[in-house]
């Protein structure tokens, strides 16, 4: 077995019922769903406006070759995420405009890349949603190795494929298969909740009593009083 250069051809996909119940969520709200430890490292940035959503393809190449990254994007399908391990190499772009048209036609929802693209003006004309770690002129090589749909690791987060990939201004949050429906359901009610904080705000009824119950529950003291020194 070519350990290390290999494609899988195969993904279990996270239902899209599941996926587009995502949609609309803040990736914040998500991610505190999730015990606030899902989210991808923040140097990995959006380099164009409007967020993503989609099922993770993953691919993982060494450090400045595309190779693999070209065939998990013939192997996607219309609304998957190209995620991709790229060591967080900022010596060479892992790939640009040309690379990121041709996806966007596939029907490609985005690109996360644990590296460097390049190329950004073109990337935001296209009004193609890209997440990376920076920017780099250096052209990528095409020789491999490299894996595609394996286990990676993306800015600190484990991602299988199939996978629920969100990202919006904020960041980007990894929502797992096992855990995709669930989590959805209790992302929207913290949205919903939030807007009822909102509106509790603009109406001047916010109850703030929490904020000393829990630093009196928490072993805290209010003092009614100057500081003595």
């Amino acid at each position: 077995m070519a350990v290390g250069f290999r494609v899988y051809t195969k993904i279990k996909r996270t239902d899209k019922a599941v996926v587009e119940s995502f949609r609309g969520i803040p990736v914040a709200n998500i991610g505190d769903q999730m015990g606030r430890i899902s989210c991808i490292d923040t140097g990995i940035r959006p380099f164009a406006k409007g967020g993503i959503l989609g099922v993770a393809v993953t691919v993982k190449v060494p450090p400045g070759d595309n190779l693999m990254i070209h065939k998990a994007i013939d192997m996607a399908e219309p609304g998957d995420v190209i995620v991709i391990d790229g060591e967080g190499c900022m010596n060479h772009s892992l790939g640009g405009d040309i690379l990121y048209t041709y996806a966007k036609k596939k029907g490609i929802a985005g690109f996360i890349v644990d590296g460097c693209i390049r190329d950004i003006d073109a990337i935001e004309e296209l009004n193609f949603p890209v997440y990376a770690r920076g920017v780099n002129p250096n052209g990528p090589y095409k020789n491999g190795p490299g894996e595609v749909n394996v286990p990676v690791s993306i800015g600190g987060i484990v991602v299988t494929p199939g996978d629920v990939v969100c990202g919006d201004s904020d960041g980007v949050v990894i929502v797992k298969q096992a855990d995709a429906a669930e989590v959805a359901v209790l992302g929207k009610k913290h949205a919903e909740s939030e807007a009822e904080i909102f509106e509790n705000i603009k109406k001047g009824t916010l109850n703030r009593d929490w904020v000393e119950k829990t630093i009196v529950n928490n072993g805290g003291e209010i003092i009614d009083d100057y500081y003595q020194g």
